[in-house]
């Protein structure tokens, strides 16, 4: 051991932690990880290069978690990053596309630290850069595959990170936390792994004990099954009741207290025990204890986001239910188990992007319900569940981009809510159920470019929700429902020329959004209702002239979205519902002809929306809203007389959304890249979007005002506006 002196006096942090915030859940994960760590006694103490080792490990900086008070985020990170001892970058193909990553890597090595970087890889390939097709699998950012140059710049030196792999089949999450805590120590990874199960073994000796108990009960019960099978069968259950209790109450209540460390070794242990017994020469009553048992080990751990740990439970549990279902294929209730389980695997994979097979498992579920309907057509547990499998279903195909398999799918889950809700009508979790399949059917109706059928869906849910608020006036859960309700059939209301029928109802959600804020003003999700469709109205107010009162709501819709990007600004709907607010702040003052704060705003806009875009290039939402953002400055710019600029913005705009649109028949994408268009003087290539526009009956006031200046003459569709009408009165 050396006698250096401790370099962490002068210290602040033990570490800070570079993440793009698509993984913020492993950035979470690892600062409580970290902070909480305990250091093994007997290394507490000694002396290495770092300094001398402490108990704890914290503080841990995590990268804009502890920003919002700060007024400059780059002097407030570079104090961050010059107070902390080591840097840990959270490796992705996410984190190595993002700027502030990169930033702060390069800030980090031109400390003269670089060798106390440490990289943790929680998905993508090291190295894929280099590999013709798969370069956007690189999960090291250039900053972190690179040395510095002589003059800080970052070089063509290439640099190995030191990293541990959480990826499945490789380090593991454990190791590979271990390993972090090893380079952060500097301790040998064997020397501080073995502490660490020394220390685990002690921890969980209790638990130990209990299942070497089972087993020995369990062994016991084998050598003797021969002679005395009634009372091996009557032991054995005892041993699964308590590996029940185990797996239910004592799992409650540690997670009361948060000890999901003894959770997880509870869990380990009950699995290795369930492992360890045949599926033969037991009673179907113990199989199915088993079966429901690592069912609820593999909840615990899709609960903890163990994805391939809860997968390991699922399918251990399917091969036990598999046999059980065998012996009694007439049994109604042992089939819905087993259909449940192929659910859960369907969910598990879907959380892992594993579309296909999440797919296939859906497909195996709902197969095995609808056997058990042909039987007993009546039994509306099983009808629930399967209507719950076709909404995961339906929710798998809409990712995947068919929008008519998951139409049919949400079709399937709305005929059988209907019918449990006519059946039992004062079933409020059945009424419920209905408007949300309503709701699914309206959003991808939308996309499709069905509008009247969206707006007759939406107009469902929102009449469902209506009455269930009316039934139970003092459930605010109920009240914020409807008011997302009347939000959302507003809005399409307003993108269907139906505007005083959509001023009406987004009204009756901001009134709401006020009522329950006076209830709970601290209610983050009521204050972002009240930002959000205060907005919605702003918009609207403008687009039908009532200038005053469009400007208020509008003022209120950013002080609202303001105060919440102040209290999280890693918050990517707020970024962007703020950015939408400053974006309808600049069209008024360009109505007002105010151009330089038309001007100021939409360039904020521009560039909050640009940030989140380059970190998040999937969300398609973001393409519309930055596209917006584009057209918009352009105007801006046109108004103050730099024709080049504007016609820059309008190409940009209309190059985000161009292939999107080309693809299918959502009409925001296609207004959107439309309005470019005609504001290019691409009139001839607006013309027949417009007429699909004009067709499937979209309009609003700011669309036509284009469209006319464009010599587009976009008609009345009196034919669309009567279905509006019909769907509204139903």
């Amino acid at each position: 051991m050396t006698t250096n002196p401790d370099p962490l006096t002068s210290i602040r942090y033990r570490a800070f932690v570079s993440y793009s915030h698509r993984d913020a859940s492993w950035a979470s994960w690892l600062h409580k990880t970290l902070e909480s760590y305990r250091v093994p006694g007997r290394l507490v103490g000694l002396t290495t290069s770092c300094g001398t080792i402490p108990a704890r490990l914290g503080p841990i900086f995590r990268d804009r978690e502890e920003l919002p008070s700060s007024h400059n985020l780059n002097d407030r990170v570079s104090e961050a990053l010059a107070g902390s001892s080591s840097l840990i970058v959270i490796c992705s193909p996410h984190s190595a596309r993002s700027r502030w990553v990169e930033e702060e890597v390069l800030a980090f090595k031109r400390l003269g630290r670089a060798e106390r970087i440490f990289c943790l890889i929680v998905a993508g390939e090291p190295g894929a850069s280099t590999l013709p097709g798969r370069e956007s699998e690189e999960c090291f950012c250039p900053a972190l595959r690179h040395a510095l140059a002589a003059d800080g710049s970052l070089g063509e030196v290439p640099e190995e990170p030191i990293a541990a792999d959480a990826r499945p089949g490789k380090d593991g999450r454990n190791n590979a936390k271990l390993k972090l805590i090893a380079g952060l120590l500097d301790v040998g990874f064997d020397r501080l792994k073995q502490r660490e199960q020394q220390r685990r073994l002690r921890r969980m000796t209790a638990v130990a004990m209990l299942a070497l108990a089972m087993t020995v009960v369990t062994t016991t019960l084998s050598i003797f099954a021969v002679a005395a099978r009634a009372a091996a069968e009557r032991r054995q259950k005892q041993a699964e009741t308590l590996v029940n209790f185990m797996l239910g109450d004592l799992n409650d209540k540690l997670q009361q207290v948060s000890r999901l460390d003894i959770i997880e070794a509870v869990d380990d242990q009950a699995m290795q025990y369930f492992q360890s017994l045949p599926t033969t020469d037991v009673t179907t009553e113990s199989l199915e204890q088993r079966a429901k048992a690592l069912q609820t080990i593999g909840a615990v751990r899709l609960d903890q986001g163990k994805l391939e740990t809860a997968m390991e439970s699922f399918r251990s549990a399917l091969a036990v239910a598999a046999a059980v279902v065998e012996s009694t294929p007439e049994d109604s209730a042992r089939q819905l188990t087993y259909a449940n389980i192929w659910a859960y695997v369907g969910l598990t994979y879907w959380y892992q992007g594993k579309l296909d097979a999440a797919q296939r498992a859906f497909e195996s579920a709902q197969a095995i319900v609808k056997q058990v309907l042909v039987r007993s057509p009546g039994d509306t547990k099983a009808q629930n569940q399967l209507a719950q499998i076709d909404n995961n279903f339906g929710h798998v195909l809409e990712v995947r981009g068919d929008l008519a398999g998951a139409k049919a799918q949400y079709q399937a889950m709305l005929g059988i809510f209907r019918g449990l809700a006519a059946a039992e009508p004062g079933n409020a979790s059945w009424q419920a159920q209905l408007g949300d399949a309503n709701d699914n059917l309206g959003k991808v109706s939308f996309q499709q470019g069905q509008l009247a059928e969206a707006v007759a869906a939406y107009r469902a849910d929102q009449r469902i929700k209506e009455k269930l608020s009316a039934d139970d006036p003092a459930n605010n859960d109920a009240r914020e429902s409807l008011l997302v309700s009347n939000a959302i059939l507003a809005r399409t209301l307003a993108k269907c020329g139906e505007d005083e029928a959509a001023l009406s109802h987004v009204r009756d959600a901001v009134d709401s959004a006020r009522k329950l804020l006076r209830f709970d003003p601290t209610h983050t999700y009521w204050q972002e209702d009240l930002g959000y469709y205060s907005l919605l109205l702003g918009n609207l107010l403008r687009q039908l002239g009532h200038d005053e009162e469009a400007s208020a709501a509008n003022a209120e819709a950013v002080q609202m979205l303001g105060a919440l990007v102040a209290k999280d600004p890693g918050h990517v709907r707020w970024q962007k519902e703020l950015a939408q607010g400053l974006l309808e702040n600049a069209r008024m003052q360009l109505k007002d002809g105010n151009a330089e704060r038309a001007r100021e705003a939409a360039s904020t806009a521009l560039e909050s929306l640009g940030n989140l875009r380059a970190e998040h290039a999937d969300d398609k939402s973001l393409a519309v809203v930055l596209a917006e953002a584009e057209i918009v400055s352009g105007q801006v710019s046109r108004k103050l007389g730099d024709a080049a600029p504007a016609r820059a913005h309008w190409t940009r705009a209309r190059d985000l959304v161009a292939d999107a649109a080309r693809q299918g028949n959502d009409p925001d994408l296609l207004a959107t890249w439309a309005t470019a268009l005609l504001l290019l003087g691409d009139t001839d290539a607006a013309r027949p979007i417009a007429d699909r526009l004009q067709a499937m009956g979209y309009r609003t006031v700011d669309f036509v005002a284009v469209a006319q200046a464009g010599r587009i003459d976009f008609a009345v569709n009196e034919e669309f506006s009567r279905r509006v009408a019909e769907a509204m009165k139903q």
